[in-house]
């Protein structure tokens, strides 16, 4: 019971202090992790677990999809659109039909697009890019109903 109190505490930390860009890594990594656990339940044949930890990561997606912003991003948010919807109806079936291999695919896109971001960040802090103050493409500062 500790050890959860302190590691929510821990993860509300990093949140509260992370950058937007930071955050939308955050929210990759999260994504990921809550689909490898699916995958591990997927494996042990626990359709709850596997559920549950599907939805989370579609909560996520579907928070990234939602934070898009179409006059900044332009075709970029576009493809990020395209791409969040795929991953939703791919995730939607490996769920119904128990697909790891749909799963692992979803992993690797997240993956790259993670690697992608953690990168911009970088580049980022290094000065190398300049992140407009009130850009919009990252999630909302409210992630409403997300549950980590």
């Amino acid at each position: 019971m500790y050890t959860q109190t302190v590691h929510k505490q821990y993860v509300s930390t990093q949140v509260s202090t992370a950058d937007r860009l930071q955050l939308v890594v955050m929210l990759y990594d999260g994504a990921i992790s809550f689909l490898n656990q699916a995958k591990a339940k997927m494996a042990a044949q626990d359709a709850a677990g596997k559920g549950l930890y599907i939805g989370k990561a579609l909560d996520i997606i579907a928070e990234l999809n939602a934070s898009l912003n179409f006059q900044e991003g332009k075709e970029v948010a576009a493809n990020l659109f395209h791409l969040y919807n795929f991953m939703t109806a791919h995730l939607t079936r490996a769920n119904l039909n128990w697909d790891t291999a749909a799963l692992m695919e979803v992993i690797d896109m997240l993956t790259q697009l993670r690697n992608a971001w953690e990168e911009v960040c970088e580049k980022s802090r290094k000065g190398e890019i300049k992140i407009a103050e009130e850009q919009t493409m990252t999630p909302r500062a409210s992630l409403g109903s997300l549950v980590v």
